[in-house]
């Protein structure tokens, strides 16, 4: 079984409530739409049920009755003033009245967010009109991230030979230079990332040095968010500073870091700073063969979820599975 059909099994008939801000979209209403005919979630469609309609009569699809269509320019007032509320309220003085207004009636990642952070949706799913900051920013300010965690992350699942091969790379879509603060905390956000596909994580802090064979402020970097990963998680299996070859391969394990569990075995690799991250998931897209599932955001308080904009039908399909298969973790 495929990672996309075991996230199924953990969703199927939960009525997932999945929003879909880029109603215009014709990948987007596709994707909405099987995902309700196959069980999967309830979506929500931000749009206009004009423009909507427009798609599904194009392509030949009902709307299923467990799909929803809200358009944020006509959402009741009763309901409007609802949401400015909760939103002028969670921004703190920081945008005027007037702002909102403008910000939830106009733009629909604000209005998408509201209702995940409102409770009237579960998750939510954008990017493929938008870019990456439009997606995040909202959900930064209104969602916010957990407790333990100073910044949201990007983690893609890499997988190939149907599943029979994965692994989880981060962070390659957020954070340019994390601190081994940050560095930390998105270890044991990625661990909680590879749980939700099944991964037993073996987690490796990649650098260029593998247990001090080289020393620069990179690999102390590195060191030092190791000790910290894993004293925010005691329990898990965490090791650093590691070379990609030694954290792979179990020869060059055991030769470059003899009594490591992790050395050789792992399945989590922690990029140093996302110009390495971002490099490397793409060579191991490229020249390795390995599908890329993602980016999934990490440690926000609700799941938000990002495409990109070359994202097709099936792209927008698969991130709305994940995106609501988060909202099943702990």
């Amino acid at each position: 079984m495929n990672l996309i059909d075991q996230l199924k099994q953990k969703i199927e008939g939960k009525h997932i409530k999945v929003v879909y801000p880029e109603g215009s979209d014709e990948r987007i209403v596709k994707a909405a739409v099987r995902l309700a005919q196959d069980n999967l979630a309830d979506p929500i469609i931000l749009g206009t049920k004009e423009e909507v309609e427009a798609i599904l009569a194009k392509h030949q699809m009902n709307l299923p009755a467990n799909v929803e269509i809200i358009d944020p320019k006509t959402y009741p007032d009763n309901l409007f003033d609802e949401m400015l509320d909760s939103f002028l309220k969670r921004r703190a003085g920081k945008n005027t009245a007037d702002q909102g207004r403008e910000w939830l009636r106009n733009v629909n990642n604000y209005f998408g967010t509201m209702l995940v952070y409102m409770k009237k949706a579960d998750c939510m799913v954008s990017g493929a009109i938008n870019p990456t900051g439009d997606t995040v920013r909202p959900a930064l300010q209104l969602i916010k991230t957990k407790p333990s965690v100073s910044r949201t992350s990007g983690a893609f699942i890499m997988t190939r030979n149907d599943g029979q091969e994965t692994y989880v790379f981060a962070d390659c879509a957020i954070n340019i230079n994390p601190t081994a603060q940050e560095l930390a905390e998105i270890a044991v956000e990625s661990v909680k990332t590879a749980r939700l596909f099944d991964i037993d994580p073996k987690v490796a802090m990649l650098s260029f040095s593998t247990k001090g064979s080289a020393k620069s402020e990179e690999v102390t970097k590195v060191m030092e968010a190791t000790t910290l990963a894993q004293k925010m998680a005691p329990d898990e299996e965490i090791d650093g500073e590691l070379q990609f070859d030694a954290a792979l391969i179990p020869s060059v394990g055991e030769s470059k870091a003899p009594g490591s569990k992790v050395a050789g075995h792992a399945n989590v690799f922690i990029f140093p700073d996302l110009q390495s991250g971002n490099i490397g998931y793409k060579i191991a897209q490229r020249l390795g063969n390995f599908t890329a599932i993602g980016p999934i955001l990490q440690g926000l308080n609700q799941p938000v979820s990002d495409l990109s904009r070359g994202a097709s039908e099936e792209d927008a399909y698969q991130v709305g599975i994940i995106t609501a298969a988060q909202t099943t973790m702990e």
